[in-house]
């Protein structure tokens, strides 16, 4: 076990709001142990930036790990050439070339369709009934998983992400997910024989990935790729309803969409933080780590460094969010970043304002989660 000094928190409000705890923690302990969550936290931007990097100190193998138990060993849990192998053989299926050639078209299509049948109605569940189906259409497609359907690759989605932050090992949070990875080996069974060419699921068989491994990709892509999406496309329409002159900067010229998207990943991280295991001991600014000590890279707390950005706390889509690290910064950095960043600030975002005029909440909006957060639920009305 580590020497870092031990801060304790509550379970509960972390999940509920993570950020003052961060906040306190990047002040007084920047690592420190956390016993609830039987982790050292690293919360400082410029600590992360440069650890992660360092696979031969923090390992992503980790057997024991929650989502190598309940997903399979996917890349995310593997380090070097492993990694980088599986890392290519997706590549083709997400590169930035097919996300503009092939991919961007069909998000359109589809959030157009589910635009022009929710306009009419005047209100809705923003999450459920927009970014929800919105994120989990372009993942259906991506995957070549398109038997699932929009639910069911939400359900699936969420129930690994409970059980990958089920620390507290609650049985109902694994059964749950035990369930959601067998109807996912099913749908893949059922659809690889017929999956589309720049498919997922076709670029990573046609690499000659063993099935254990094309398995167990897929689910990571459905763990990040359904969540994140989801709860950035609805929280960052929530965050631009909530500054009515920072989307008028957009709507005028002086912003993009990108910013808005970019700023709200910097400042509500929809990932908030990545799992790593010490396989050597090693001393970092006087704390020394033990083989088999379990780290986690916070970084929804990098995202509010005050090194790095000027009120932190405060949503500002003109500030330059070139210091986040809200898609990692080593060898891990997501694989879908460039899909998330067109199908969230090239689609869904202004064709959201543009379908839906006046578009304004009826209600509070609650956020949950720290290691994933987003909104639960965004009820929300416009102008037919």
């Amino acid at each position: 076990m580590s020497n870092a000094p031990i801060t304790h928190i509550d379970l509960t409000s972390f999940l509920v709001d993570p950020y003052p705890a961060l906040s306190h923690m990047r002040a007084h302990a920047p690592i420190t142990f956390v016993p609830e969550l039987n982790a050292t936290l690293f919360t400082r931007r410029d600590d992360i930036h440069v650890q992660e990097k360092r696979i031969d100190v923090f390992s992503s193998d980790q057997p024991a790990g929650l989502m190598t138990q309940l997903m399979g060993q996917n890349m995310m849990r593997k380090d070097g050439e492993e990694h980088m192998n599986e890392r290519r053989a997706l590549f083709p299926a997400l590169s930035p070339r097919t996300v503009k050639d092939h991919w961007k078209p069909i998000f359109e299509a589809a959030a157009t369709d589910l635009l022009q049948t929710l306009a009419p109605k005047g209100k809705c569940d923003l999450v459920r009934d927009f970014a929800m189906p919105v994120s989990a259409a372009a993942l259906r497609a991506i995957t070549g998983l398109e038997s699932m359907s929009n639910l069911e690759m939400d359900t699936v989605s969420q129930a690994m992400i409970d059980g990958c932050s089920n620390f507290e090992g609650k049985k109902k949070v694994t059964k749950r997910c035990n369930k959601a990875t067998r109807l996912i080996d099913d749908h893949i069974k059922f659809s690889r024989e017929d999956a589309p060419q720049q498919s997922a699921l076709k670029v990573m068989a046609d690499a000659g990935l063993s099935d254990e491994s094309l398995h167990a990709n897929i689910k990571l892509i459905i763990s990040g790729g359904q969540n994140e999406p989801r709860d950035a496309i609805a929280g960052t329409i929530w965050a631009l309803i909530n500054h009515p002159s920072q989307l008028e900067m957009i709507r005028s010229g002086k912003a993009k969409w990108l910013d808005a998207f970019n700023e709200y990943a910097r400042w509500m991280a929809p990932i908030g933080m990545s799992p790593r295991v010490v396989v050597k001991e090693d001393t970092i600014d006087g704390i020394t780590l033990q083989p088999e000590d379990r780290v986690f890279f916070m970084f929804g707390s990098a995202g509010r460094d005050e090194n790095h950005f000027s009120a932190p706390d405060t949503f500002d889509i003109s500030r330059s969010t070139q210091p986040a690290i809200s898609f990692g910064a080593g060898p891990h950095f997501c694989a879908g970043a460039a899909a998330a960043r067109c199908l969230i600030s090239e689609v869904a975002l202004p064709l959201a304002f543009e379908h839906l005029p006046n578009l304004r909440l009826l209600k509070p909006v609650p956020y949950k989660g720290w290691a994933f957060r987003g909104p639960t639920k965004m009820s929300v009305a416009w102008d037919k």
